[in-house]
């Protein structure tokens, strides 16, 4: 007969072990549908690269439509923790403009499955975002804050009056996420290495001169 746990002999910690299966076929979700896209992506490599089975991904995330949601829902807040983790609050305005389009640029460089798994659902017309709440609310602290930035600048006579914040947030995204989503073609068009570190290192300037000129007085 085998032992019953004792206080010298706990309990299997099943909960434990559940997130940790959790977490490993995210991980490799994430990866997959990096790669492949949400069309091209196959439970059967997720499974695979999670050493995990399919059952227990449904079991999780009930179907891959699903599973995509959650993995693009943490992409957004995690790009959305790490700007709360700038501070920008506490910053000179300008200042903080500066450090948010040079986070943006290296965020898009260190993660690029993130602008895989945008480029995704933007192809699905963002049929998962739209039922996700919770990307709507940390995106709407975050456009909160870069507006809290603008008018602090404007009161300090840094900023012009009247800019909305959700433009300029999509122009800091857009001037570097265009950058790196047409890298390879833009190499070839402009005859240039674009991913040369004296190519990245011209391009962030040009990109964080180019928001404060949109931005100040």
């Amino acid at each position: 007969m085998s032992a019953q746990p004792t206080d010298t002999q706990p309990a299997r910690p099943r909960i434990r072990d559940a997130e940790a299966t959790k977490g490993r076929i995210l991980d490799a979700a994430k990866k997959e549908f990096a790669r492949n896209g949400l069309e091209g992506a196959r439970v059967d490599a997720i499974a695979l690269e999670a050493n995990a089975n399919k059952r227990m991904i449904y079991h999780y995330f009930e179907s891959k439509e699903k599973l995509f949601q959650t993995v693009l829902e943490n992409a957004y807040f995690d790009i959305r923790e790490s700007e709360k983790k700038l501070e920008l609050d506490s910053l000179d305005p300008r200042e903080a403009l500066e450090r948010l389009v040079r986070f943006t640029w290296n965020y898009y460089i260190q993660n690029p499955e993130f602008i895989s798994l945008v480029n995704s659902e933007n192809l699905a017309q963002a049929r998962h975002l739209k039922t996700s709440e919770p990307v709507k609310i940390v995106s709407r602290r975050f456009v909160g804050l870069v507006d809290a930035i603008l008018k602090r600048g404007v009161a300090q006579g840094i900023f012009r009056s009247g800019i909305d914040p959700v433009q300029l947030n999509i122009t800091i995204a857009a001037v570097s996420y265009y950058y790196f989503t047409n890298q390879y073609t833009g190499s070839i068009i402009f005859e240039r290495d674009l991913m040369s570190e004296a190519a990245q290192a011209e391009r962030i300037r040009f990109n964080i001169d180019t928001i404060l000129r949109v931005v100040c007085l």
